[in-house]
């Protein structure tokens, strides 16, 4: 009788080792995807730098419009961890700030670049504006402890700060006030 449970853990041993293997990758496939999804964010961002530097505002806004949702996403997949869902919701209002002065620059383009600017464009840059002031509020650490995502939110804080002299220097050109 003591056969038995020696082919039963010789049998059980394999198919144990199987499943923690099978656990395994499919949370480092999770891990994987979220770091994958991160740095679709960041290439996204920076194609938008790359269509204002081409001076294509329209394109920039899209793939600024697209960070944004995949911010959204990704403190989607975040809620548990409150240091990574701040930062992508910090983010996510962020790149929607940006969007929506890229849209300001295009429309202001379009509408053939005349002083001063349409109500559309001051509209946009309000919403910039708006929108700057909530991700600031929401980049900015509340007695957090440092950890991995503390380099990341110090970058988008620094981001959010220069992007504040962006929108004040487009409104004063366009005579938005």
């Amino acid at each position: 009788m003591t056969a038995a449970p020696i082919t039963n853990v010789a049998t059980v041993r394999p198919i144990l080792a199987l499943g923690c293997i099978a656990a395994l990758l499919i949370t480092n496939l999770a891990t994987a995807q979220l770091i994958g999804n991160e740095a679709e964010m960041d290439r996204l961002q920076g194609k938008a730098e790359e269509a204002m530097a081409s001076d294509d505002q329209e394109g920039a806004a899209m793939a600024m419009g697209r960070a944004a949702l995949m911010a959204k996403y990704l403190a989607k997949a975040n809620q548990n961890d409150g240091a990574a869902l701040h930062l992508f919701q910090g983010a996510e209002i962020l790149f929607r700030s940006q969007e929506h002065s890229y849209r300001a620059m295009a429309l202001f383009h379009r509408a053939g670049g005349q002083l001063p600017a349409s109500s559309g464009v001051c509209g946009s840059l309000s919403l910039a504006q708006s929108s700057l002031q909530q991700a600031l509020t929401m980049l900015t650490p509340e007695n957090r402890k440092p950890g991995p995502r503390t380099a990341k939110t110090l970058q988008l804080q620094q981001a959010a700060a220069d992007w504040g002299t962006v929108i004040d220097s487009l409104i004063a050109d366009y005579q938005c006030r």
